[in-house]
């Protein structure tokens, strides 16, 4: 994005700058693109926590993500409307909501995947694959180091 004007070589010599400013430019190229489907990135989250690790009850995924639960109450809401993910009333606990992703949900996220995917391709252009590689384990390194208590499993 060339706006026309010199940025400050300070700040052009600031990783933490050159950071946030890409990370900016692939989250709002992102949201873009999620926008048009009528989604945010913390829909796209719920589906990808119910696709990597099953069925949830509903304050379980608001702990695995870290989102308030009255925002996961709508966005689950929201996914239920589309069709993307059913709720049902655990068995064995009557008071608890139990999440699931449907076929639908499933389709959905195989999209919002390639995506991302292309909304990557586009900043990360001028990285030959080794250096994407390359990236992308430093990146976890630095995600690991960020949030200590955040694990895949």
């Amino acid at each position: 994005m060339d706006t026309g004007r010199a940025l400050p070589p300070s700040l052009l010599g600031l990783d933490i700058y050159l950071l946030s400013r890409v990370g900016k430019a692939a989250r709002t190229g992102f949201a873009d693109r999620l926008a048009a489907r009528g989604m945010r990135l913390w829909h796209m989250a719920i589906l990808a926590a119910l696709a990597d690790f099953g069925p949830h009850a509903q304050r379980d995924l608001a702990e695995r993500l870290v989102i308030h639960p009255s925002d996961v109450t709508k966005i689950v809401d929201e996914l239920e409307a589309a069709g993307q993910v059913e709720r049902a009333r655990d068995e064995r606990d009557r008071r608890r909501i139990t999440v699931r992703l449907t076929r639908t949900g499933r389709t959905a996220l195989r999209s919002l995947d390639r995506e991302a995917g292309r909304v990557g391709d586009e900043i990360l252009a001028p990285l030959d694959p080794a250096e994407r590689e390359q990236l992308h384990a430093m990146l976890e390194r630095l995600f690991a180091h960020a949030y200590p208590g955040s694990r895949t499993e």
